[in-house]
């Protein structure tokens, strides 16, 4: 520790300790021109097909409307019929795999994408991700 600081800099210090007051958190603050605009995607009860055909057209629609994040809910695959069909995979039919599977295949939606994370329990868990989208580019 630097033993070399000034008698202005002790008072100052002593003077914050004693006051009840905090420095605010700017890492929690969003500026006021940045919007996070979302919109949530639940594909219960979509085929694979279908849900792969929504998720292309959601991604794009949302590139063109300027929205920032998706959530996608695809459940867990608790419920799924796939188990019950020996030619069919257990993990890669449930939507929870495959959709992500098929956005990460498709380079023209992952143009559009800055990055797929698992969604935050309050949004669905592991049975939910979310799909940033890229600001698009006007010229």
């Amino acid at each position: 520790m630097n033993s070399n600081i000034s008698d202005k800099d002790k008072k100052d210090w002593e003077n914050f300790l004693s006051k009840e007051e905090s420095l605010p958190n700017k890492d929690l603050k969003i500026s006021k021109n940045k919007k996070i605009s979302s919109k949530l995607c639940d594909l219960h009860g979509y085929s694979l097909d279908e849900a792969n055909k929504k998720i292309n057209d959601l991604i794009r629609n949302s590139y063109e409307a300027g929205i920032s994040k998706l959530i996608i809910v695809t459940g867990k695959g608790l419920h799924s019929e796939n188990e019950k069909n020996p030619y069919i995979s257990k993990d890669l039919g449930i939507l929870k795999y495959s959709v992500p599977e098929y956005i990460e295949n498709n380079q023209e939606l992952m143009s559009l994408i800055n990055d797929i994370k698992e969604a935050s329990i309050e949004d669905g868990g592991s049975g939910a991700f979310y799909i940033y989208i890229k600001k698009k580019i006007t010229k």
